[in-house]
């Protein structure tokens, strides 16, 4: 898998003890890959991370990546091969509220990842993960390409938008020698042991479990729904491509479902209900934070380039999505369902790389 790239390799995640972070902490120890985290403690609860009990599975720090003293020397004493940069204010309703923490955070604090990974020889790739909200989105019915404009109606979305042009400047001004970085787009990403707030599947999910009704604000939206694998198998294998070819592939890479598997907030509440066995849904009237109707991504540069391609359809997405909440709350071993789903994902895989 991966051409063994990640066997017995060094590999630093920021933002381990997110959601994408736990998943992706996982695969890497799956594939034989020494990890080391480093991110802010858990901030919901429960935490994939604490539930998982990962920090035992990894090396891991607590520290903000606004910390450049204590970031820089936790890089440079564990001199890894490869950097996935996660940790990110990853919320638009947040951002409304929080402005300066999402533009520190997500501008500042990458900018000072990039740094510290520069001062440290022994990194050879790195994968930077935005958002496929970095474009500015007119709402067309159709996916966004790469080389199309960077904004963003709110903060967090236009932040990225600003991570996206710092990161090609970054790489034109200082790494012609240095490591190869790639930045990486993905869209809206669904999957066991996500609790986050104002996030549509833990909403349903939290709401089923306390038998509350699941209100939804914006019934039409819709979303690049994908399971948290799908962009993950992207990042893992950019990240491989970055190893064994460098800046080859030093590009801005879209890593969405099929336009087939597009499908409106309502619809998911719907399939998360039929799934669960039960639960019900209330329309709530939409509230004055503007959030996007439509958002897509174009994904023909990553199967043309990278070989890369969707696994799951939404509707698998889903069943999978339900399948690993319903093992946590009867009590199951959750790790080894978690690696279990990894190790059918990659059963699954279109290519295997």
């Amino acid at each position: 898998m991966f051409n063994n790239v990640y066997l017995n390799k060094k590999i630093l995640i920021t933002g381990a003890s997110g959601f994408k972070g736990s998943w992706l902490s996982l695969w890497l120890i799956s594939l034989g890959a020494h990890v080391l985290g480093y991110s802010l403690e858990p901030d919901t609860n429960p935490s994939m991370f604490k539930e998982l009990k990962i920090e035992k599975n990894i090396r891991n720090v607590f520290g903000n990546i606004l910390d450049t003293e204590k970031l820089e020397k936790t890089i440079n004493d564990y001199q890894p091969d490869i950097v996935f940069h996660l940790a990110a204010q990853p919320l638009v309703r947040l951002s409304y509220s929080e402005p300066l923490l999402t533009y520190q955070t997500n501008v500042i604090g990458t900018l000072n990842v990039l740094e510290a990974a520069r001062k440290t020889n022994s990194i050879k790739a790195f994968v930077n993960i935005t958002t496929d909200k970095c474009y500015e989105n007119k709402e067309i019915a159709r996916g966004y390409k790469e080389d199309e404009p960077m904004g963003g109606y709110d903060m967090y979305s236009s932040s990225k938008g600003c991570v996206e042009i710092m990161s090609s400047s970054y790489r034109r001004s200082f790494l012609k020698e240095g490591y190869a970085m790639a930045t990486a787009r993905a869209g809206n990403v669904i999957g066991g042991g996500d609790w986050s707030a104002d996030r549509l599947v833990p909403d349903c999910i939290k709401s089923i479990i306390n038998s509350e009704k699941i209100n939804i604000r914006n019934p039409e939206s819709t979303r690049p729904w994908q399971h948290v694998l799908e962009p993950l198998s992207g990042y893992l294998r950019l990240g491989q491509l970055l190893m064994e070819e460098g800046g080859k592939y030093a590009e801005g890479f879209n890593f969405g479902p099929k336009l087939t598997d597009i499908i409106p907030v309502k619809e998911i509440a719907e399939l998360i209900v039929k799934n669960y066995g039960s639960g019900t849904i209330n329309i709530e009237k939409k509230d004055t934070l503007h959030e996007a109707n439509l958002l897509m991504l174009d994904i023909d540069k990553a199967k043309s380039t990278l070989g890369w391609t969707p696994t799951y359809n939404i509707y698998q997405a889903i069943e999978k999505t339900v399948e690993w909440y319903k093992e946590f709350y009867k009590g199951g071993d959750i790790l080894q369902f978690t690696f279990a789903q990894i190790k059918d994902f990659e059963k699954n895989m279109i290519n295997k790389f």
